[in-house]
């Protein structure tokens, strides 16, 4: 008698879940993805994260360290924690890559970065990150979920759960060129949240920009029939899935497919437009690097990313990457490090510059990061190893202080010292400048109340504008 119950009621919420006036209800602010007020008032209405993904060395980057000039191939003076290649450790090794004060912060940034460096009034460099991972899976789980060995929401559904979207006809939660491995879709999944507040993949590391750039749009728009052809199939849908459910419990993934059905329904009135760069200037397309084959991937990313948050979308991640880590450079650094930083250089300029020429950088919060970075010793020869221990991001707009660097390595730059900021702090903060309490933000799953920080967390208030 219960289980017939239960499946009844589990019946009736599916019905209304699929009910032709729960879009409605979307439109008019009553649905999943509408439009929530924040716990406090919000600094940043959106966010772009523009992953590194591999392991970028800071003290090659951000955190420039003489002392490593000094002490040039003699052993760590400190205790050395966990390395991925322990055997392999060599020497202090100094950046071959001059450091310089930019702008009238006077922010130091490396000579791999002139293009970034141009825009240090507008950053805040954080140099004292901490994670738990040493290896790129783990570290990568933590960097997007919190936690770095189970399954949890990721930091684009912790958003959206608790904000919603203003577009209700593009992904409210979109991660463009997301890697396929180490952590894969994890990395932007929903795990017990609602299926609804997963990201959209578009496209993935791997595929080449082309191919990408006519996938969305194909898929998306109609093969022919009328929308109300569309409208009957997904009627017809509907009661088969109504079916389904009166002789199964209410599945959540069932939920979360019809949910993706009805959003690529509305999705048809904007995706296209969305997508199709071809109106953009070519002064446009040429500060993001478009006009450049070395630059032109990542800059479609940010370009890209620019046009969803406009239109609305509230959280978009970049990744860039490929068929293997792109910053992963255990050797060869000296010159793979430079190519990487080629890649990415101008078209992160490019859209921190956009962003701010429109009108939209002190309402958008840009992050730049990486799961660790990499050891001040060499690894054989010309190499860096992992180094969860202190590391380097940045953070731009979204009311962060601009032109400030937050916290410290050692001398060494091996460990955070001053201002360690975990990642935990990093996702607090994140969530504060979005106008979310990390305490308030909970979701109650397996008999207790969970959040994205978990037990700890705390906000850095010294890199609030």
């Amino acid at each position: 008698m219960l289980r017939r119950t239960a499946l009844g009621f589990g019946s009736l919420g599916l019905a209304a879940l699929l009910h032709e006036s729960a879009q409605a209800d979307a439109a008019s602010g009553e649905g999943p993805l509408a439009v929530r007020t924040p716990h406090f008032p919000a600094r940043a209405k959106r966010a772009i994260f523009l992953f590194m993904h591999g392991g970028v060395s800071h003290v090659d980057t951000f955190d420039p360290k003489p002392l490593l000039e000094r002490d040039r191939g003699k052993p760590l003076p400190i205790k050395r924690g966990l390395t991925f290649n322990p055997g392999q450790a060599g020497g202090l090794m100094p950046s071959p890559w001059r450091f310089e004060p930019r702008g009238q912060s006077g922010t130091p940034v490396s000579e791999l970065f002139p293009e970034i460096a141009r825009c240090a009034d507008d950053l805040c460099v954080i140099r004292s990150m901490v994670g738990e991972g040493v290896d790129h899976g783990a570290a990568m789980l933590q960097l997007f979920t919190g936690t770095f060995s189970f399954s949890r929401p990721s930091l684009g559904a912790w958003t959206l759960y608790g904000l919603g979207t203003e577009n209700q006809n593009l992904p409210g939660f979109v991660t463009i060129k997301p890697t396929q491995w180490q952590g894969g879709d994890k990395l932007f999944a929903a795990s017990f949240l609602p299926g609804v507040y997963q990201g959209t993949p578009i496209g993935s590391s791997p595929m080449a920009v082309d191919d990408i750039i006519e996938s969305p749009v194909k898929h998306v728009l109609p093969r022919g029939d009328s929308p109300r052809g569309q409208r009957l199939e997904l009627e017809f849908l509907r009661e088969m899935n109504r079916r389904h459910a009166e002789d199964r419990r209410l599945d959540p993934r069932l939920e979360a497919r019809i949910q993706a059905f009805e959003l690529a329904f509305r999705m048809q009135a904007e995706a296209p437009e969305a997508f199709d760069i071809s109106g953009e200037t070519e002064a446009t397309r040429r500060l993001y690097g478009l006009d450049e084959e070395v630059t032109r991937d990542f800059g479609w990313q940010c370009l890209l990313a620019r046009r969803l948050s406009e239109r609305g979308v509230r959280m978009v991640q970049a990744t860039h990457s490929g068929v293997e880590e792109k910053w992963d450079h255990h050797g060869d650094i000296l010159r793979l490090h430079p190519i990487r930083a080629r890649e990415v250089d101008r078209p992160i300029a490019g859209l921190i510059r956009d962003l701010k020429g429109r009108g939209l950088l002190e309402e958008t919060l840009v992050v730049w990061g990486t799961e660790f970075g990499r050891t001040p010793f060499s690894e054989g020869s010309d190499g860096r190893d992992h180094n969860p221990y202190g590391f380097s991001v940045f953070m731009a707009g979204g009311g962060v202080k601009a032109g400030s660097v937050y916290g410290a390595t050692d001398e060494f730059g091996y460990h955070a010292v001053e201002d360690r900021m975990h990642i935990h702090d990093l996702h607090a903060t994140v969530l504060h400048l979005m106008g979310l309490d990390h305490e308030r933000l909970t979701y109650r799953h397996s008999g207790r109340e969970f959040r994205l920080t978990d037990v700890a967390g705390r906000v850095a208030r010294k890199v609030l504008a």
